[in-house]
């Protein structure tokens, strides 16, 4: 049986998808199949209960969303995945993103074939899960120049493999508290250098502890890490990291899918108030005959279809770069990218907030879980104030940073 509001226009009112491949296009089919019956029904309670949704997992895998552009996907197929993740449950697009597009893919960015023989089959097949342990409790966006996590070296002598102690603390770790191993950042204690580690996290001297009384992403397991002489063999460290600014491409990939994660937020609201207006009724008639909630729902859907639009071009240019027809994405336009569409998603979610009145503050409704997860999406990978400060810079040539 069909929905009531199947007669009704998609969201993607400019119908961007259609620029997807028919095999793409079917893929998406069935993820939203999975989402529908998997995620949709369940996700708020798993939300107000802030608990993750593990049993999933194997089922999420069996879709082989993983890595797309490593099995031929285009970038656009991509960002519809994550955006479409995001409409349903924003706490499942991020778990795929800390996993998928950080963890996962710095293995096959910057892994040895060791590293990727022992790991990658497991990792995109979610048999084991992974996290991105980078920010820490006094450093987020300064965290390249302010890292205090430290790794010291030892050479092994007598045949003794190379090792290396580490100390500090990480906080704000995405899957941090069930993960079976982390993306670890440290400084070298001799170079200065930044370091990647592949961190097992049952190895002794680490310490996870759920964060709690979030707002936001509940489902979502923050961890707070401590790291107490942790050592890691040489081996697990990433050979293809010499410096930060080795990872550039890697975080340049993740700012990217977060601005589809505005998209797919506010596609959620627009949906969310749209039904909610068409089957609302006060004064004797439906909410979306009064000119001023359709007012409101239209530059919710404006908004949404500006923030969907400047992303099909991001995808666009990262796919000629891939096959030799331009340079991509650069920075300045990914980071212009986050923060106009984050920006757009703030105004809209708090549009369907105000369009439920009351009801707009429950769960219930899903759109105070919108609302709320929003705050989020707006603040990680780089705030609104630091990627708008990345774009002045690549527009003046004159850093305002620091």
């Amino acid at each position: 049986m069909g929905s009531p509001h199947d007669d009704l226009p998609p969201a993607d009112f400019y119908d961007f998808e259609a620029l997807l491949s028919g095999a793409e296009r079917a893929k998406l089919a069935q993820l939203r199949e999975f989402l529908a019956a998997e995620v949709a029904p369940y996700a708020t309670d798993w939300w107000n209960a802030a608990e993750f949704p593990a049993h999933i997992l194997p089922k999420l895998a069996g879709l082989g969303l993983s890595s797309p552009a490593q099995q031929g996907y285009s970038h656009l197929f991509a960002g519809f995945v994550v955006a479409e993740m995001t409409r349903v449950d924003t706490s499942l697009a991020t778990f795929f993103l800390v996993h998928h597009d950080l963890f996962v893919q710095s293995l096959q960015e910057f892994g040895s074939d060791e590293q990727k023989s022992r790991l990658l089959a497991d990792a995109m097949a979610l048999r084991i899960t992974g996290a991105f342990a980078l920010t820490e409790p006094d450093h987020g966006s300064d965290v390249a120049g302010g890292m205090t996590t430290t790794a010291t070296r030892f050479r092994g002598t007598g045949g003794a493999a190379d090792s290396w102690v580490v100390n500090g603390s990480k906080r704000w770790i995405g899957n941090g508290t069930f993960c079976d191993y982390m993306l670890l950042w440290a400084k070298d204690t001799d170079t200065g250098q930044i370091r990647g580690f592949i961190l097992d996290a049952q190895l002794p001297g680490v310490t996870r502890t759920r964060i709690e009384h979030k707002i936001a992403l509940r489902t979502v397991q923050n961890a707070h890490i401590l790291l107490e002489n942790v050592t890691i063999a040489e081996a697990d460290r990433f050979a293809g990291i010499d410096a930060f600014a080795d990872t550039n491409q890697l975080l340049l990939g993740s700012r990217v899918m977060v601005a589809w994660q505005a998209v797919g937020q506010q596609l959620a609201a627009f949906d969310v108030a749209r039904a909610y207006a068409v089957e609302r009724e006060q004064f004797g008639r439906p909410l979306a005959r009064f000119q001023l909630i359709q007012q409101q729902l239209v530059q919710m859907l404006g908004n949404a279809t500006a923030s969907l639009a400047m992303m099909v071009r991001i995808a666009g240019l990262r796919d000629a770069a891939d096959a030799g027809g331009s340079a991509g994405a650069r920075m300045g336009q990914v980071a212009l990218a986050k923060a106009f569409t984050t920006a757009r998603m703030r105004e809209t979610v708090a549009m369907g907030r105000s369009l439920l009145g009351g009801n707009g503050i429950v769960t219930d409704y899903r759109m105070a879980k919108i609302f709320a997860d929003a705050e989020a999406i707006y603040t990680y990978e780089g705030s609104h104030e630091i990627n708008t400060l990345i774009t002045g810079r690549a527009i003046t040539g004159v850093s305002a940073i620091v």
